[in-house]
């Protein structure tokens, strides 16, 4: 039971008319924080393939990462840990300041209980200026049939170290 409300879940009911007839409709909401980090000795980014041609930036155009990055409760690197982001992100842009990214993630929870894992997919593209909002394209487990978005923003960056914290904000809908 601990898990769920750290999650910060919240369910909504609504009717919703489908196809003329009357369905109960939930929503879900998920509040958590994605650690990325490239600089520690067990890091949870790494570039798996990078081009072959010389660019002044660490993050350079078409280079791919595999990510196993901790989700947690809260943005300190000490906070409780709910779940992992797995999956794969390529840099997509040659300005260093406007940086983007192209993600492709599969976020799951640990839950206590009969609920069992909570689990996601998302893609879209990540810039790194501003909040951006990422399609929930998969679900299995409790979330299966579910659709939705992902609104996430940067809270924290060091870029000379290479760490990042994004605080993410879901929205699920789902019968």
């Amino acid at each position: 039971m601990a898990m769920i409300f750290a999650l910060a879940v919240i369910f909504f009911l609504t009717i919703a008319p489908v196809y003329g007839k009357y369905y109960f409709e939930f929503r879900t909401r998920l509040h958590f924080f994605l650690h990325d980090t490239l600089s520690v000795e067990n890091p949870s980014t790494i570039m798996i393939a990078h081009p072959n041609i010389r660019q002044t930036s660490s993050f350079e155009v078409g280079s791919l990462f595999a990510i196993d990055d901790p989700l947690s409760v809260g943005p300190e690197p000490t906070s409780t840990l709910i779940g992992n982001a797995q999956g794969l992100y390529v840099s997509s842009s040659r300005d260093h300041v406007m940086f983007t990214t192209v993600m492709y993630t599969n976020f799951t929870f640990r839950v206590a209980g009969s609920m069992g894992a909570l689990s996601f997919y998302s893609q879209g593209v990540h810039l790194w200026t501003q909040i951006h909002e990422l399609a929930i394209v998969g679900e299995r487990g409790a979330l299966r049939m579910a659709r939705g978005f992902d609104l996430t923003q940067i809270t924290f960056v060091n870029l000379t170290a290479c760490n990042v914290i994004l605080e993410c904000n879901v929205t699920l809908y789902h019968y």
